[in-house]
């Protein structure tokens, strides 16, 4: 195969090097990056997340015949090409495009090294493929959480996690009841939403409902502003999570991300990379924790609460009236938010094996025997992406509180953080 006829079969284009100036260089290396993205995903089926480009580049993925390794020296050698151009020699929004596309060339050389069956730790590995690290507090720091959830929650058989289960089962939505429920609580997180971001023409969500997943909801972005959304009817739908849940997947989560992504970069500036959303890079870091902050961002405390008991009780056929101690132990309980990720870190680098990891999901994350076994199956299967649902949100929290203290304040900058391009460095660390 002649190096013309390859180059034309993944793809790409054929411009001198002499012709390009900075901007259209940074230009062909995104579209080699995509290339590579794409060829990557036929190497790895959980990679690429959702893509929307060029047909052409998609049907010359399935042609390539990289292996993982030659995929993550591909990848280093792009990473090399975009580094040595001088970002003094491009617009602003230009040198933020080169900064997160070298964050992306990173995690795909990452990613594709593991695929080749390279170990990492997960420092290293959440490192390389979202920028960032954790510092992760050992677990014994949580059980002064456990005891006041032990004080609060009333007594009775079993272990702690059995009676708040018990307590939960009170204001879980039954499955019958559970599209209903959903559907609305999306209609009105859209509906505050859409009064502080203008969203494209036609855009649209489709749910479905689903069983047997390692995940309690997923976003499968379509393009063209659409997204079907998918909720695990295993995972028992408790009133506290319906709203977090319509929040992440749809608005001002998921949903809007990929629609302003696509919207903002993809079809106003033409950067090809935007059509493209890999899971395993920092562009999962940024949105989900942009994802897990929606509900805060969209409801305020009293807000969320009145909306709970005066819209979404009614509809699952639950009575709302002695809520306050279920409400109270679920804040109390977010405190232990840390706690998954440091049994997946420890369970990532060999010190627990994974009867251990689950029997530690048990005790620290008050979960019931099948979610701690579902929790660990996420882990098996994604492994430390699990960081970004915490520390993500954890970040872009911090970043929300520092653009100022009204509520459209937090809305403007979190438009312009999901719009992007944003990187790992734009956000404030906790």
């Amino acid at each position: 195969m002649t190096w013309y006829v390859a180059m034309m079969l993944a793809g790409l284009a054929v411009v001198p090097a002499a012709a390009r100036g900075p901007s259209d260089a940074v230009g062909a290396i995104a579209r080699d990056y995509v290339a590579l993205s794409l060829a990557a995903g036929e190497r790895d089926p959980n990679y690429v997340d959702a893509y929307f480009g060029p047909k052409d580049l998609a049907a010359a993925a399935k042609l390539d015949r990289r292996t993982p390794s030659e995929l993550s020296a591909d990848a280093a050698k792009l990473h090399a090409r975009l580094a040595a151009i001088d970002p003094k020699t491009l617009a602003p929004d230009e040198r933020k495009r080169r900064a997160a596309l070298l964050f992306q060339l990173t995690a795909a050389q990452t990613r594709m090294a593991m695929v080749a069956g390279r170990k990492f730790s997960f420092d290293q590995e959440t490192r390389g493929l979202f920028g960032v690290t954790f510092a992760a507090p050992p677990l014994a720091s949580f059980d002064p959480v456990l005891a006041e959830l032990d004080r609060l929650v009333p007594a009775g058989p079993g272990t702690l996690a059995d009676r708040i289960e018990k307590l939960s089962h009170r204001y879980t939505a039954p499955p019958d009841k559970a599209e209903t429920v959903i559907k609305a609580t999306i209609a009105e997180c859209r509906r505050r939403t859409l009064n502080h971001i203008a969203m494209p023409p036609g855009e649209a969500i489709k749910l479905e409902m689903v069983r047997d997943k390692p995940w309690a909801g997923y976003n499968y972005f379509q393009g063209h502003a659409h997204s079907l959304v998918q909720v695990n009817l295993d995972v028992p739908l408790k009133m506290d999570y319906v709203i977090k849940l319509g929040c992440h997947e749809a608005y001002p989560g998921h949903h809007v991300l990929y629609s302003l992504y696509e919207r903002n970069m993809a079809q106003r500036r033409g950067w090809i990379e935007y059509t493209l959303f890999p899971l395993f890079s920092p562009m999962a870091l940024i949105a989900e924790g942009a994802a897990d902050y929606g509900p805060d961002l969209a409801f305020s405390d009293d807000e969320r609460i009145a909306f709970e008991r005066g819209t979404l009780f009614p509809l699952a056929g639950l009575n709302p009236s002695d809520v306050a101690l279920f409400e109270k132990v679920q804040a109390v309980q977010a405190k232990l938010a840390p706690v998954s990720l440091v049994i997946a870190r420890d369970y990532i680098d060999g010190r627990i094996d994974r009867d251990r990891a689950v029997a530690l999901m048990e005790r620290y994350a008050l979960r019931t025997p099948q979610e701690a076994q579902r929790g660990i199956r996420f882990v098996d299967t994604y492994r430390s992406y699990v960081l970004n649902y915490y520390l993500g949100r954890a970040m872009v929290a911090r970043t929300m509180a520092a653009a100022g203290k009204t509520p459209a304040a937090r809305w403007a900058a979190f438009e312009k953080l999901i719009g992007g391009p944003t990187t790992p460095d734009d956000l404030v660390s906790p």
